[in-house]
């Protein structure tokens, strides 16, 4: 039985979904006025696994996830700048082209990494008449109040505000993150509709029965996933960041208008840390896809990575740890190779008992709470066996699918492109004649033509391994 860390109630708890083997998944999706960066994305692959072991289970999953193109200021306490429209103003461009430019690299850098597309994606400029509906719905039922720079939620009238967090709502003051607003009833106040500025116009503003403005950040997501998912949702996903203001927010205005509980599991993703600090923009320690691809890694050495981390617990980014990871996952790729190139026909071996072993092992690991790192553990487990009975020439061609194949089925969740390795070409023509010449320059002891062809494979990509009973080849790690 899968089992999932509900941050609402700060225990493991047995999933089971609204309705049966069906779930509905709302993931909070990126602000598009910059670059995602590297801790960014690890919730995104986070929510990624997620939902492939969900499928691997057996479960029909509906995902949807918004994109804010609109709303969220510079403050989480409803003041300073859009960001959309001052990175528009930084950049001497229009709003909508920041917001598309950056949406469209956020799913270049998702693809780069297997992330999945979400079923549905919602910006949440296309929601704007749904959110004013929304607004107006709170407004009837007495939970909304108008102060000068708009429209606000007041979370007095809410007697579990801030559960998500735990907050000590009395004990809060102004400080960084919630900052004051002249007007606000209470401290924990947010904005549903924000008035424009009198003084300059904006480029994303719109009509609404209060004035025109634009709609605050946390309203989208109650409207988009109750219009997608209803009025209940199985998941939501993001980083732990979204506690204390977004996702508490996110409930308060959902729950009020419903009465309903509006999320059943809450999950979110750890930070990743460099230098024991946490990664973002304003600490200027940002660092992209595009950058670890320009210095040669591939971008699934940075997701394994993530995958050797409990995605609760926080990871230290360091170069050494992801060079660690892409050797670890180009031996991995080697090891598959040599699994779909065994010409043994028979071997009277039935290792189909390791095989299951790993399989529920995996599978244990995995209903853990997507413990990851004990899943790949167990991967490494498998491999040392199988490596050890390859050595011995003791698996045939079928052994070495069937392990391919029980490979495959755990990639499904891990997303680490094995099923490419045998769409792979096995050897070019040139390189087989190669190691053939240098065969038979070792059989005439010829050492000098022997190891000229060695160094001519290594520059070709190609490491030589010789053995009692055959020579066998694999490509070179780059780190």
């Amino acid at each position: 039985m899968l089992k999932l860390y509900n941050t609402l109630t700060k225990n493991k708890e047995m999933f089971k979904p609204i309705k049966n083997k069906k779930v509905g998944i709302y993931t909070c999706g990126p602000t598009v006025y910059g670059y995602a960066h590297i801790g960014n994305l690890r919730t995104y692959i986070f929510a990624d696994i997620l939902k492939k072991y969900l499928k691997y289970e057996g479960y029909k999953v509906k995902h949807v996830m918004n994109i804010t193109d609109v709303g969220h200021l510079t403050s989480d306490g409803d003041t300073g700048e859009d960001k959309i429209e001052k990175e528009a103003r930084l950049e001497h461009k229009s709003a909508w082209d920041i917001a598309n430019f950056y949406t469209h690299v956020f799913f270049e850098d998702s693809e780069a990494l297997n992330i999945e597309k979400p079923d549905i994606i919602s910006k949440a400029t296309d929601y704007i008449k749904d959110q004013i509906e929304f607004i107006q719905k709170l407004e009837k039922k007495g939970f909304t109040y108008v102060i000068k720079d708009g429209v606000y939620f007041d979370t007095s009238k809410l007697k579990d505000y801030g559960k998500l967090a735990k907050l000590d709502i009395k004990g809060l003051k102004a400080g960084a993150r919630i900052k004051s607003v002249i007007g606000k009833k209470n401290i924990t106040d947010f904005a549903l509709w924000k008035f424009s500025p009198k003084d300059k116009k904006r480029q994303m503003e719109w009509d609404s029965p209060w004035g025109r403005g634009f709609p605050g950040w946390h309203i989208e997501c109650s409207t988009m996933s109750m219009k997608h998912l209803g009025k209940t949702i199985d998941i939501h996903t993001g980083g732990i960041d979204h506690i204390p203001v977004h996702h508490t927010n996110e409930i308060a205005q959902s729950e009020a208008l419903t009465g309903k509980p509006f999320v059943n599991y809450w999950m979110h993703g750890e930070f990743l840390l460099v230098k024991s600090g946490r990664m973002g923009k304003s600490e200027g320690n940002l660092i992209k896809i595009s950058d670890l691809q320009e210095e040669g890694y591939n971008p699934l050495a940075y997701r394994l990575l993530t995958l050797q981390a409990h995605y609760r617990d926080k990871l230290d980014f360091t170069k050494r740890n992801l060079k660690a990871a892409q050797i670890t996952l180009n031996r991995i790729y080697n090891d598959i190779r040599r699994y779909l190139s065994i010409k043994k026909e028979t071997s009277g071996l039935n290792i189909s008992d390791i095989l299951d072993k790993s399989d529920q092992k995996f599978e244990q690991a995995m209903n853990d709470d997507l413990n990851t790192p004990k899943a790949f553990a167990e991967i490494f487990k498998l491999l040392n066996k199988v490596n050890k009975l390859l050595d011995l020439n003791k698996l045939s061609s079928t052994d070495g699918q069937k392990i391919f194949n029980l490979l495959l089925k755990f990639d499904h969740v891990f997303g680490l492109s094995f099923e490419k390795i045998k769409k792979e070409e096995i050897l070019p023509v040139e390189i087989e004649i190669l190691i053939k010449d240098r065969e038979n320059a070792r059989r005439v002891k010829n050492f000098k033509k022997a190891d000229e062809i060695r160094v001519s494979l290594k520059n070709k990509g190609i490491e030589l391994e010789d053995t009692a009973k055959d020579v066998r080849w694999k490509k070179i790690d780059k780190f």
